[in-house]
């Protein structure tokens, strides 16, 4: 029987539910390295699915230079194609601003979901500065995959300072007969380069292809409309 203390660390959940992976951000635009960094975890912790949760609004960037919401689906509907990847703006329809009202939200709303976040090496340097960090590590177990040039930041970070008593190889990830969080689980592989940014400075016009119909939500199955107030529109 699990002592007292264990279960105030974090949710536990049986092994019954599908395994789903969160990778949250703008997608401004969706790029290869997106697709290639799903792909590999889906691989590596023995993933279900991985669900791409497009931002209407992320806190910590600028608002100036985003696309429109749907535009920014379109594009990462594109680079998801035939692959185990499902594209959604689901924080809309919840409601949420901040990762962690918004992973509160979808634990609710798919109780017989297990879940994993990921992010980048990029994101734990600063994950400190999210609202209710330790929160969101108690919710669901994150998985960090390296990125070029972050590694440094992200081993020095406070984040990491209160983190790293919780580090799980992907071994045991796959193993444990018991899903619990807080758990740090880190992945390498050859590092991808490619980012949002150098596309955009690339071609600063790349929303100009993305245009169209409202883009269907493939997790809410809603149609997805700007608004006249979408950030950058």
């Amino acid at each position: 029987m699990l002592k007292q203390s264990q279960r105030k660390q974090g949710q536990r959940r049986g092994r019954d539910g599908p395994l789903t992976g969160l990778l949250g951000g703008s997608f401004n635009p969706a790029h290869a390295g997106h697709r290639r960094i799903s792909l590999f975890t889906l691989d590596a912790l023995e993933l279900d699915e991985v669900w791409w949760l497009v931002s209407p609004g992320n806190p910590l960037k600028p608002r100036v230079g985003m696309a429109p919401l749907g535009t920014r689906v379109r594009s990462a509907r594109q680079q998801s194609r035939n692959a185990p990847i499902k594209v959604t703006a689901i924080e809309r329809e919840l409601g949420t601003r901040y990762t962690v009202d918004t992973l509160r939200a979808l634990i609710r709303r798919f109780p017989r979901r297990r879940f994993v976040w990921l992010m980048g090496s990029d994101n734990l340097a600063q994950f400190h500065l999210w609202k209710n960090w330790r929160a969101i590590a108690r919710e669901m177990p994150i998985a960090v995959i390296a990125r070029p040039g972050y590694d440094t930041g992200a081993l020095a970070s406070p984040a990491m300072a209160w983190l790293r008593r919780y580090r799980l190889s992907a071994a045991r990830f796959r193993n444990r007969g018991e899903w619990s969080a807080p758990a740090l689980i880190e992945l390498r592989f050859d590092p991808d380069p490619r980012s949002a940014t150098r596309l955009r400075e690339q071609d600063p016009h790349w929303a100009d292809g993305f245009s169209g119909a409202p883009p269907r939500d493939e997790v809410t199955h809603s149609l997805i409309h700007d608004r006249h107030r979408e950030p950058g529109a």
